[in-house]
C-alpha cells in the first residue's frame, strides 16, 4: 500500500467520520503504529534492539493487511467497507 492510497482511505474516513467514528479511530491507530514502525526500524538498527524489528516490520504492513481484511469481508458480504471506494 502506497502513501497516496493510504492519504486517500484517510480522507474518505475525516469526510464521513461522522457516520463511521470507529473505522476513523481504528485507522489512525493503524496509521500511528505505521508511522511508529518507520521511527522504530532506524532506532533499533542504531541502538543494537533486534527484539523490535518483527514488531517493526508487522507494523509496517499493518495497513495493507487491514485493508485486505476489510476487503475480503466486504466481498463476503460480512461487513459493508464504503471506504474502498476511496482506493
Amino acid at each position: 500500500m502506497d502513501l497516496a492510497q493510504m492519504a486517500r482511505i484517510r480522507h474518505w474516513l475525516r469526510l464521513h467520520g461522522a457516520r463511521h467514528p470507529a473505522e476513523l479511530w481504528i485507522w489512525d491507530l493503524i496509521c500511528i503504529a505505521w508511522v511508529a514502525a518507520w521511527l522504530a526500524i532506524p532506532l533499533s538498527v542504531i541502538l543494537g534492539r533486534d527484539e523490535l524489528m518483527p514488531l517493526s516490520l508487522l507494523a509496517l504492513v499493518l495497513p495493507a493487511l487491514y485493508v485486505a481484511w476489510r476487503s475480503r469481508l466486504h466481498r463476503r458480504g460480512k461487513l459493508r467497507c464504503d471506504w474502498l471506494t476511496a482506493l
